[in-house]
């Protein structure tokens, strides 16, 4: 995993297909404040799975998540992904056809998420 606010690179995604090495790399985020992320290969396709349960920090303003929605749909009419859940502090998608482009789109919502999440940290909270 990487430092809290630091994008991982494709190459460093961790594949979580065994369960022990989902338990280990969750661990790891947790440990180090971090947004989980992860590739694993589900036959013979592979799945995203993004979750900011892991790490201490504001959840992500809707508006924010209609970007990363907007994209997971884009993804999904593409055929990139055959189906996507987006939420505001979990993603997944699946049925990705390889490994490396898995971890291409792991590693970019990881990059996105982390900065949705630092940016809305430095916007002032508006009173209704």
């Amino acid at each position: 995993m990487s430092t809290p606010g630091t994008p991982l690179p494709p190459s460093l995604v961790p594949d979580c297909t065994k369960p022990e090495a989902h338990h280990e790399a969750y661990k790891s985020a947790k440990t180090n404040d971090a947004i989980f992320v992860c590739v694993a290969r589900q036959g013979k396709r592979w799945k995203v799975e993004l979750d900011a349960f892991s790490c201490s920090g504001p959840t992500i303003p809707d508006e924010a998540v209609a970007v990363l929605r907007s994209v997971a749909e884009t993804l999904v009419l593409t055929d990139v992904v055959t189906q996507a859940n987006i939420a505001p502090d979990y993603i997944s998608m699946w049925a990705i056809e390889t490994e490396q482009r898995a971890r291409e789109i792991a590693a970019a919502f990881h990059a996105a998420m982390q900065g949705l999440r630092l940016l809305y940290t430095v916007v002032p909270t508006q009173q209704h």
